[in-house]
């Protein structure tokens, strides 16, 4: 299938609280007595969009969508306390429980590629099948790729609008600059940095620049929420212990016998295939699909049509 599903409403939405504080806004589409699957938001920050629960045929996937801690609908709005890695590990099995939901399939793209694959090493038992995109590990050569030296040289012109926020003497770390003004007590201060930062990804996540999306991550708070959690990670190496931590043969092992699939745009500038590549390489039991002419975004059309056979294939196992 070539293109997304019709758009459908939700049946159902909720919030679920945490031990911790955090309110989590969830809703579920789609049929009720689907195939579970659980859509992971990328950022992190980011929040759920209603175009995500169009990648699954309603009339054969019950499709949960959460708003991860800080993002979209959850409350505390772009709270950066209790926010790490296994928190996000911890809610979603949270989540699977409340739902009564024995197993799942797994589907996650950027952000939510990395979290889809913490999420399945650390509760196996319950995952389907695992469908990742756009893979992103938080590993340091990613990130200095993307935010200090690599992309700018593919985008120039939105790289200008990107560091023109931070001072020429603070440029040797952009990460940490941003996390500096995007911790403001200003809020001025954390909507310019914001804004900066989430337009910047928004600028280069497609083949051909897209203005719409542009304009989507540059709302003021979708930028915050977006940008403030991104860097807060970021800063903080995403909560592993060591950064190939989930591509040891430990963590793979725990998943090797899922059905699963890896998809990868050919020229994504934000999370470049040498890290899809180096997942396959450990995982090779999972399909690999690379889409010859598409970047980052999950809604370019060759991306649309890979993502869609794979779960219109995995609803029927």
């Amino acid at each position: 299938m070539s293109h997304l599903y019709p758009f459908h409403d939700a049946y159902d939405n909720g919030y679920l609280k945490t031990p911790d504080g955090h309110s989590l806004f969830y809703e579920q589409c789609g049929h009720p007595e689907g195939k579970p699957v659980i859509f992971l938001h990328g950022g992190p920050g980011l929040g759920c969009l209603p175009n995500n629960r169009r990648f699954f045929d309603p009339e054969r996937y019950r499709v949960i969508l959460l708003d991860q801690r800080g993002a979209g609908k959850s409350k505390p709005f772009s709270s950066l306390e209790n926010n790490t890695t296994w928190h996000l590990v911890a809610d979603i099995e949270q989540l699977r429980d409340h739902l009564n939901i024995e197993k799942w399939q797994v589907f996650g793209g950027s952000w939510g590629s990395t979290l889809a694959l913490a999420y399945a090493q650390s509760h196996a038992d319950r995952v389907t099948e695992l469908v990742v995109r756009g893979i992103f590990l938080l590993r340091h050569f990613e990130l200095q790729w993307f935010y200090q030296e690599g992309a700018s040289y593919i985008f120039p012109e939105a790289w200008c609008d990107y560091i023109n926020v931070i001072p020429p003497q603070e440029r040797e770390d952009l990460i940490r600059a941003y996390h500096r003004r995007l911790t403001h007590k200003d809020r001025k201060v954390r909507v310019e940095a914001a804004k900066a930062w989430s337009v910047w990804e928004g600028s280069t996540s497609e083949l051909r620049p897209n203005p719409d999306l542009q304009s989507t991550f540059g709302e003021e708070d979708i930028a915050l929420s977006m940008a403030r959690i991104e860097n807060h990670y970021f800063v903080n190496k995403g909560f592993f212990e060591s950064e190939n931590q989930l591509l040891e043969k430990e963590a793979i092992d725990k998943i090797c016998h899922l059905p699963g699939a890896i998809v990868q745009g050919r020229y994504d500038m934000v999370t470049p295939i040498r890290t899809a590549l180096d997942l396959y390489e450990v995982w090779p039991e999972a399909e690999m699909h690379i889409v010859p002419d598409a970047g980052h975004s999950a809604y370019e059309p060759g991306m649309v049509k890979a993502l869609i056979d794979i779960t219109d294939r995995f609803a029927a196992l």
